[in-house]
């Protein structure tokens, strides 16, 4: 039977939803879902959570951005968050859990709207009001003098990555924070707005804890140097991307051999010609050999000879970000490197750490544009969570080069909003007015869930903070750890303005 409508348009199995309930409530039912999920992680006693993506990896995180990217989504309107989150995370870094959580939030008190008879057009007009009046408070409530800061100075650098940092790893900020400043620090141009994050590289070693992390100016490969020779100093450098060998034709040819002497002879035409390629490059000055490919064992007896350092390194991005730290230029094939070819490092090394044998490429002097943070931990799960702290520590620092304004944190920002944005709804005449009272709302979710997640009772947080609040104390938010009020200021918890 052939239907009728839309009905008879589309193929068979589909799916056609219309009206409020359908379309509208089950829209916002799967964003309120999402957002569920994450919200549980929200702020420094955000719980983990134990994510088995759709290749068996196992993931143990409370960063948002990553236990969205991970599961699988299918619901189109849950997916316009996952890619908010994943925007937010990829431009400032951090806020990721928040813009579900409040997006959510927001959801939820719209559903409320719609079953109180608003129609959808006024919800969204009372929250676009909502939305500006909300930028401007935040401009009111920045902090004096932030917006002048030094990026180099590690104080200032590191009071506003912490808040940062300890979402994801409570308590272990204060171990963090200066390795990374310390790192974004080191390899910051010039012009600080043009930082790259993909200037502070991670290497995660298992074993020892925390404390053994350090930063090293320059790279560390996560593998032996390939001869004997495993430690130079001040040396320049040589980079093949397509291996140190001889190349062999594509096509097979059969040799017959009548004597001794002429099996003798055959290969020593070959060994002449290596040994006459790795001689040219040891005539340069280079003392390093880096190859992006196959190390022949015959290359390898010359180097050896030539006393040359050879490092294999087969990532191309490694190769890559090598070239930049020691300032080399990749070549295609084995030959006499140019001296503007070379590039310079003050030390390689091979060195143990942890049981694992590591290849540290020092360049302390040069415009050495990369650092390393070496991060220990006891297992992997561990140091994959670390990794993710650090990458929002530098995607922190970047955002701050760019913006330094920082606004009070701990929840004291959103309640002030809340307040001031219930007062500005009473002024509206229109039927916006309960979108804007409604938006104001949603911001109580933030001290509502850092108060439940450090399993403090939230009603109480929230009444205190709003008495504080309207006694003009704008900086209160929640201390998590003595379970009251407290001034951000004194806390030292502050968020950066662009990250809100």
């Amino acid at each position: 039977m052939v239907g009728y409508g839309i009905q008879s348009m589309l193929k068979d199995g589909h799916k056609h939803l219309s009206g409020l309930d359908e379309a509208v409530l089950k829209n916002i039912g799967a964003g309120r879902e999402l957002s569920a999920i994450t919200r549980t992680s929200l702020g420094p006693n955000g719980m983990n959570k134990m994510v088995i993506n759709h290749l068996d990896k196992l993931f143990i995180t409370n960063d948002a951005a990553t236990i969205v990217n991970e599961l699988d989504v299918q619901h189109p309107a849950a997916k316009l968050l996952v890619l908010a989150a994943r925007a937010q995370q990829e431009e400032i870094g951090d806020g990721a859990n928040l813009t579900i959580s409040f997006a959510g939030e927001l959801l939820e008190k719209a559903e409320e709207l719609i079953r109180m008879g608003l129609h959808p057009s006024e919800i969204i007009i009372g929250y676009t009001k909502a939305i500006n009046k909300t930028l401007e408070i935040l401009d009111d409530l920045v902090e004096k003098g932030s917006e002048n800061m030094d990026v180099r100075n590690k104080e200032e650098v590191v009071l506003r990555m912490k808040s940062a940092v300890a979402s994801k790893q409570f308590g272990q900020e204060d171990v963090l924070c200066p390795l990374v400043a310390d790192a974004c620090i080191q390899v910051c141009p010039k012009n600080p707005a043009n930082f790259n994050v993909d200037n502070v590289r991670v290497a995660k070693l298992v074993g020892g804890g925390l404390h053994n992390s350090s930063v090293v100016r320059g790279m560390v490969l996560k593998n032996d140097a390939v001869g004997s020779i495993k430690k130079v100093e001040k040396v320049k450098v040589a980079v093949f991307a397509g291996g140190v060998d001889t190349s062999a034709t594509e096509t097979k040819g059969t040799v017959l051999i009548h004597s001794a002497e002429q099996l003798e002879n055959y290969a020593k035409t070959e060994e002449a010609k290596v040994e006459e390629l790795i001689k040219s490059v040891a005539d340069s000055g280079a003392k390093v050999i880096v190859s992006g490919a196959a190390v022949g064992d015959m290359a390898l007896h010359f180097c050896e000879r030539y006393k040359l350092m050879v490092l294999k390194v087969s990532s191309k991005f490694e190769l890559r970000r090598f070239c930049r730290t020691t300032g080399a230029i990749a070549l295609l094939k084995l030959s006499r490197p140019n001296v503007d070819e070379l590039g310079y490092a003050d030390s390689v090394s091979v060195e143990e750490i942890g049981g694992a044998r590591v290849t540290v490429v020092k360049n302390e002097e040069g415009g050495n544009s990369v650092a390393t943070v070496v991060l220990r931990g006891s297992t992997d799960s561990i140091l994959d969570d670390l990794e993710r702290a650090v990458d929002d520590g530098v995607n922190t620092y970047k955002s701050m080069c760019r913006d330094s304004r920082i606004i009070p944190g701990a929840a004291a920002t959103e309640i002030e909003l809340a307040k001031r944005l219930k007062e500005f709804s009473l002024k509206e005449t229109g039927l916006d007015q309960y979108a804007i009272a409604k938006f104001g709302e949603s911001f109580e979710m933030v001290p509502r869930t850092l108060s439940e997640n450090a399993g403090l009772g939230a009603m109480e947080i929230i009444s205190s903070l709003y008495a504080e609040h309207a006694a003009g104390n704008v900086k209160v938010g929640i201390d998590l750890e003595k379970g009251a009020c407290e001034d951000a200021s004194i806390m030292k918890i502050w968020d950066l303005y662009v990250t809100k």
